[in-house]
């Protein structure tokens, strides 16, 4: 045995014996992030090392990040690397009381919950939970943001409701990706990845100063992915999963002592082929047996040609006014186009078939002013969005009538405007106070159509349908809502390397109208038989949500550095809250698909969370070697306390059969993982272990797309030359080939206030939409091995 294996296997052997004595943490908590770091201001600052701790100056000053009182966790490029992530839902594996996966019948769409707050319907109307930002701009919808990973310096997860510091209000938290900045030396940069489903990929940057100075700075990044499918669309004879990704970024900086500006374009082409589900039950009309793969599928649904194209451009500018100002301004426009075949049946007859088409664009203008002196830190900025969002499709059952189809065209546009700030003022060297607080303005205008045809689908899908009877709804209106949403928070360190700190933060989502919804379905509220276009709005329209969130937390950076902890205990209690979905219905007495959007009155979230990193074993041998141990563990106690609900024309409080939807209980991880000196570099092993209890994919629970608990293996072995010059990497995904729901769609009949699934006298689910039944569910990823080499000059 080696040098280096004999080094690795006292380091794995050491770690072995201490897991035991160990909590589950995520191999990333927020003290180990590397680069630079603004999760605490969402200011552009660095982190410098400083022996085994980490100095931010994200606040214009030197401080540990274990002094800033916020419940976030960081992940840097390099702990990205040695993991082998793919995506930005991967750390969503890691993360306490986080859930990150593409959207049901999506490769690019996102959905995202924190602490059991989110939205996972991507239509037009309904604003995310959970706040997206791509290098500080932030993305309004949820197309095309499951984000390669790739030229990326960091990705952070912040955790409660966010809005007095930077950006967009939103009630459950952030994720911001941060790309790389340019340094000022000349940089190649390159990765290539082989792997099972013949994954293919490849990243190449190049960057570097282009003045004598080292002033002005430009760089490139393109990024090209593929992979086959898991599975295949038996109908089709495409793949499906498969992976087909161009991407693209162009940047250009400007960097002298008092100045920093930045020009970034990125765009994204995402071909690969529309995602199947699978049928959990038999078709009930033609007797379609269950699949044996759950990744194959049987839609015949194929047109449009499945494609997702996005492109941004985004100008950020700092100027450094002496010593204790700081000016900034992001201006940023984005846009992306869906084309969607969405076969919610999984089946070649046309039961429940919907091409779908999302267009949406918007640009975004923040500036802030920062200020500080010795004991004051002061933020204030101004936030306006203008964002629009269309959304078309067919709902096509010509299973139950030839040519049935109910054709929706949805414009939404959103205008926000901002005012936002927050103050921090050192009481005494040990204890701090911050307050801060935001006052939004919103305003939605709703453009929405929906046409029943007969004889094919819609003429904008190239349908030979014809209009049947008056429009379901012809609605043109306009909603405003308003509201200061505060910020306090109390911090004390006993000492410099441990902080305890207690906070309270409102966050707040304004409202909107269901574009789904049938006008002429609404109530004749004052029976003079005719539905007036305010019965109407009222009928399409929901109010806003708003969370008040506590949190007390510590924080500790001990043992030189070497052992970092971060532990939070929440409450969020969330009020009005939004529950988008979709039923069957009767539309100009046609069977049709409707949206119902429920306020659920009220809902509690409590519970805690745990982080932590530690590494050891540097004093124990002097070989170099060391062992690493991380892992992180969150309980969330989630709870409808009032869910009001039409029974019968009675309203009806079913708040004890509800469930809050893609919000385990448990969430836990944990990391061993060992470095030993091999020639002149360094080889590393690590091993993860992920858990997650059980997961219930709609408010009401249904026993056949409820994901019961499961736990994912991965692992992964690296060498790293001198320098990290080079590295070749071999990975390892969901080892033990763990099959786990993620999704899906249902239209089966269930009892209006317990939601139990009835059975027909063919043993199966009755059907609400569709002779054949749906009950279709979407998986995760199945066990992935591939091999990655990198090289940086």
């Amino acid at each position: 045995m080696n040098f280096a294996s004999k080094s690795l296997r006292r380091a794995l052997l050491t770690g072995i014996a201490a897991a035991p004595f160990m909590a589950f943490a995520s191999p990333t908590v927020a003290q180990d992030a590397q680069g630079e770091d603004d999760s605490a201001t969402e200011a552009q600052g660095e982190v410098v090392p400083e022996g085994n701790r980490v100095i931010v100056t994200a606040r214009r000053r030197e401080e540990q990040l274990v002094d800033v009182p916020i419940a976030i966790t960081a992940y840097s490029a390099d702990q990205l690397q040695l993991s082998g992530a793919q995506d930005i839902t991967e750390i969503g594996q890691t993360t306490p009381n986080v859930t990150l996966e593409p959207s049901r019948g999506t490769n690019s769409t996102l959905s995202a919950f924190i602490r059991g707050v989110g939205q996972q319907d991507p239509v037009s109307g309904f604003e995310q939970g959970v706040g997206i930002y791509l290098d500080d701009v932030y993305l309004n919808r949820p197309q095309a943001a499951v984000l390669d990973i790739y030229d990326i310096e960091r990705i952070e997860v912040l955790r409660g409701p966010q809005g007095t510091l930077y950006g967009r209000n939103t009630v459950g938290g952030a994720v911001k990706y941060v790309s790389r900045k340019i340094d000022d030396e000349l940089s190649i940069r390159g990765r290539a990845t082989y792997g099972e489903y013949n994954q293919l990929d490849g990243v190449v940057s190049i960057s570097g100063p282009v003045s004598g100075d080292g002033t002005l700075r430009l760089g490139a990044a393109a990024a090209r992915l593929t992979r086959d499918g898991f599975g295949t669309n038996l109908t089709t004879g495409e793949d499906n999963y498969d992976k087909d990704i161009w991407a693209l970024r162009v940047s250009g900086e400007v960097h002298t002592d008092g100045f920093f500006a930045r020009l970034a374009v990125d765009t994204t082409d995402d071909d690969s082929n529309a995602r199947g589900g699978t049928r959990l039950i038999p078709g009930l009309l033609s007797g379609a047996p269950i699949l044996d793969n759950v990744y194959d599928t049987r839609g015949g649904l194929d047109d449009p040609t499945q494609e997702v194209n996005s492109f941004g451009v985004a100008l950020s500018m700092e100027a450094y006014l002496g010593d204790s100002v700081t000016l900034r301004s992001i201006s940023a426009y984005r846009d992306d186009d869906s084309n969607s075949p969405i076969d919610f049946d999984a089946l070649p007859a046309v039961d429940l078939d919907v091409p779908a088409i999302y267009v949406n664009d918007q640009i975004s203008q923040e500036f802030q002013v920062l200020y500080e002196t010795d004991r004051l830190n002061v933020l204030g900025g101004f936030y306006f969005l203008d964002a629009n969002a269309l959304t078309e499709f067919d709902v096509r059952i010509f299973t139950t009538f030839p040519g049935l189809t109910a054709f929706t065209s949805a414009n939404v546009e959103t205008e926000t405007f901002a005012v936002f700030g927050d103050l921090t003022y050192d009481l005494t060297d040990q204890l701090s106070l911050s307050v801060g607080g935001r006052y939004t303005w919103d305003e939605r205008r709703a453009t929405i159509l929906r046409q029943n045809y007969l004889g094919g689908g819609s003429p904008t899908f190239g349908g030979a349908g014809i209009p049947f009877g008056a429009p379901g709804t012809d609605f043109i209106g306009s909603a405003s809502f308003e509201k200061f949403t505060p910020r306090a928070n109390l911090a004390y360190q006993p000492t410099p390397d441990m902080t305890l700190y207690a906070s309270y933060s409102q966050g707040f989502k304004g409202g909107g109208f269901d574009p789904r919804g049938a006008g002429s379905n609404a109530p004749d509220l004052d029976n003079d038989g005719v539905r007036s276009d305010d019965e109407i709005a009222a009928f399409l329209s929901f109010a806003p949500e708003s969370v008040d969130s506590y949190e007390l937390g510590y924080k500790a950076a001990l043992m030189d550095g070497n052992l970092n902890l971060a532990v939070a205990a929440f409450r969020a209690d969330y009020t009005d809250v939004q529950i988008p979905g979709s039923v069957a219905c009767t539309v100009g007495g046609l069977p049709s698909f409707c949206g119902i959007v429920s306020n659920a009155g009220k809902a509690r979230f409590q519970g805690f969370e745990g982080e932590f990193n530690a590494s050891f074993g540097q004093d124990w041998y002097n070989d170099g070697s060391r062992m690493i141990a991380s892992g992180s563990v969150g309980y969330i106690d989630a709870e409808y306390l009032e869910y009001i609900t039409d029974i019968g024309g009675t309203p009806t409080d079913v708040a004890e059969f509800r469930e809050v939807q893609n919000t385990p209980e448990w969430t836990a991880s944990g990391t061993l993982a060992a470095e030993a000196p091999l020639g002149s570099g360094e080889l590393y092993a690590g091993f993860t272990l992920s858990y997650r209890s059980k997961t219930y994919q709609f408010e009401i629970p249904n026993e056949y797309l409820d994901q019961d608990g499961y736990t994912l293996m991965d692992a992964s072995i690296v060498y790293r030359s001198e320098g990290n010059r080079w590295s070749i990497g071999l990975y390892g995904k969901n080892l033990t080939d763990e099959r786990y729901k993620t999704s899906g769609y249902t239209f089966v009949r269930t009892d209006p206030v317990t939601g139990a699934i009835p059975l027909g006298t063919n043993g199966f689910p009755i059907p609400t939409l569709g002779p054949e039944g749906t009950l279709t569910a979407f998986y995760g990823a199945p066990r992935q091995v591939f091999v990655t080499l990198t090289f940086d000059y």
